[in-house]
């Protein structure tokens, strides 16, 4: 099944629940989306309720991607909201249904942001990555390169601090 992508939804109540749940789903097969599980909704809602808040008022986007008539997956293009940085984005809380695993959806996903980050004009895509997951690997292969690590910066649990790995994507060089 392909997705359907959807840029800049309306935020309407549903949207926003179907959200929280892919979040929820998310973080307790977990993925690395700002939790450890287990997480509940209203954890969830702590982070979700403001990065709605900078979809609706801005700067923020958000792009959506529908498998038949379900949230398959997510992004949120960050504004860094700063003027010497308008140049390019933080690509944030990327997710995908931990039942559609495997299906090539985070790679579409990733493709499609990075088609739409073109457009919108960015010179560069920045996502950050907790180790120990893989997902360097992930997005190595999207043509993101690591350029550096916050060692021990995130603390997932008691004695196990995993670094945050920064990659980048430049979108002025050729495909």
């Amino acid at each position: 099944m392909s997705l359907r992508f959807v840029l800049d939804p309306d935020l309407t109540p549903r949207l926003r629940a179907e959200i929280v749940d892919l979040w929820v789903d998310v973080s307790n097969a977990g993925g690395a989306v700002g939790f450890v599980p287990p997480v509940s909704a209203a954890d969830v809602h702590v982070i979700a309720d403001p990065t709605f808040a900078g979809i609706v008022d801005g700067p923020d986007r958000l792009l959506v991607a529908y498998a038949g008539g379900r949230l398959a997956a997510m992004l949120v293009f960050s504004d860094n909201r700063f003027p010497l940085k308008a140049h390019w984005c933080v690509l944030k809380r990327v997710m995908v249904h931990p039942d559609t695993q495997g299906s090539g959806y985070g790679s579409a996903l990733m493709v499609e942001a990075v088609r739409l980050g073109r457009a919108f004009g960015h010179e560069a895509l920045h996502v950050t990555v907790r180790d120990g997951l893989g997902l360097d690997k992930f997005y190595c292969r999207l043509g993101f390169q690591e350029i550096g690590r916050l060692p021990g910066a995130l603390r997932v649990a008691p004695g196990d601090d995993r670094d945050e790995i920064l990659m980048w994507l430049d979108l002025t060089a050729a495909d």
